[in-house]
């Protein structure tokens, strides 16, 4: 399944912003359900809450930084304004997340949506679209098995 912690078996942590929770804890949901269905037990999955998409990347890279982990989910909703502020948050998330899982070595799925209004985002948050939660749990997931066989000498 993914390669075992330093200290047993391989754990998973989903962090997830507190701004925009009405979308954001769907997302979770859809997350938690596609772990679950993978065979990670609610014990095996750390939830760590932080502000906003912004804050996302230095909370995974610290948590990754422990070498717990085999894999990290990040959630977040960036719902456009009338200012630029959401391409700076947006593209901070995008950026930060993807260093940090080539950092570490370790897969993070990106669950970070960035709609133009709050019934786009809601709608990909477990409504008419799915739960980009889910999606990104299962690519984290879908990546964790890919290094694991290059790890192994297996073609991915």
């Amino acid at each position: 399944m993914a390669r075992r912690g330093r200290n047993g078996p391989p754990r998973v942590v989903v962090v997830v912003s507190r701004f925009n929770d009405a979308v954001t804890r769907r997302l979770l949901d859809g997350a938690r359900a596609t772990l679950r269905t993978a065979g990670w037990t609610a014990g095996a999955v750390d939830v760590v809450w932080v502000p906003g998409a912004f804050e996302l990347p230095l909370a995974v890279d610290r948590a990754l930084a422990t070498g717990r982990y085999g894999l990290a989910v990040a959630l977040g909703a960036v719902i456009r304004g009338d200012t630029a502020h959401f391409e700076y948050v947006a593209g901070a998330a995008a950026t930060g997340l993807e260093a940090a899982a080539r950092l570490r070595g370790v897969p993070v799925g990106f669950g970070v949506l960035t709609c133009d209004t709050e019934e786009q985002a809601l709608a990909r948050a477990g409504g008419s679209e799915g739960n980009k939660g889910a999606d990104a749990a299962a690519a984290a997931l879908e990546m964790r098995r890919v290094l694991d066989g290059l790890e192994d000498g297996a073609s991915a």
